[in-house]
């Protein structure tokens, strides 16, 4: 009987949606996340400070415990805290413009590189922006640095093809999208980890550029996408791993 990473995909593929797999299962991944933290947060009786930017706010304490990326000095002793960080939001409004960002590039670059390869650099780019964000000292959550790295990937293939109308027009609707960004990575009281998007969206960049900007063409392509895929998915269940057995430990 022969066993491959190719054959154990379309196996588990009867579970996922046929279009976009890897990106609903991201989405549906943060939004129980999200869920967990809330109920932690209630049943904590924590009540997190008002406003629209708190509403469905989620404790602190609730956050490290489940993975918040923290100053680099523990991030190293608790390396999981890179990839567990990129699942977890702290409030409503976080998620749920994460997610909609999410929802809307994430088919696309998906669709540009095969699902094993976007969760490959979407869990890579995000952990490479938690890297930069404890390297400042922040503690930090949320999807945006690996959002940032989707985009990154995108202006890179932009500029691979930089004689084609599309990408042109493309590369200017993304270096937009960039600005507006930075302007409210700058804007008082929103606590946005700018150091994690500049980590994310340089990965990405770099990533773009070095990666295949289409999907597998044979099967020894495939086998390496699978790989990277299934490496990714291995790194984030070990680490989710790691948090629930210092969960129930510190509990």
């Amino acid at each position: 009987m022969t066993f491959s990473l190719a054959a154990l995909s379309q196996t588990f593929s009867g579970f996922l949606p046929e279009t976009s797999p890897a990106t609903y299962g991201i989405l549906f991944f943060c939004f129980l996340l999200y869920g967990l933290c809330l109920l932690l947060t209630i049943r904590s009786g924590v009540h997190v400070g008002g406003g629209l930017l708190n509403f469905g706010g989620i404790s602190g304490r609730v956050l490290m415990m489940l993975g918040a990326s923290l100053p680099l000095f523990y991030n190293l002793l608790q390396p999981w805290r890179f990839i567990t960080a990129i699942f977890l939001h702290a409030s409503l409004i976080h998620i749920g413009f994460n997610m909609w960002v999410l929802y809307d590039i994430g088919p696309m670059v998906e669709d540009l590189y095969g699902s094993p390869r976007f969760l490959w650099l979407f869990v890579v780019t995000g952990a490479v922006g938690y890297v930069a964000s404890s390297f400042f000292g922040y503690m930090s959550i949320g999807a945006s640095g690996a959002l940032l790295g989707l985009i990154g990937a995108l202006l890179a293939v932009t500029f691979k093809h930089k004689q084609s109308a599309t990408a042109q027009a493309m590369r200017s609707q993304l270096v937009r999208w960039l600005i507006y960004i930075f302007i409210l990575g700058f804007l008082p009281g929103l606590n946005i980890d700018n150091a994690a998007h500049a980590g994310g969206l340089i990965s990405g960049f770099l990533m773009g550029w070095v990666m295949m900007d289409r999907p597998p063409a044979d099967s020894v392509e495939r086998k390496k996408a699978y790989a990277l895929g299934w490496l990714a998915g291995a790194l984030v269940v070990v680490s989710f791993g790691f948090m629930v057995a210092q969960f129930i430990h510190f509990r």
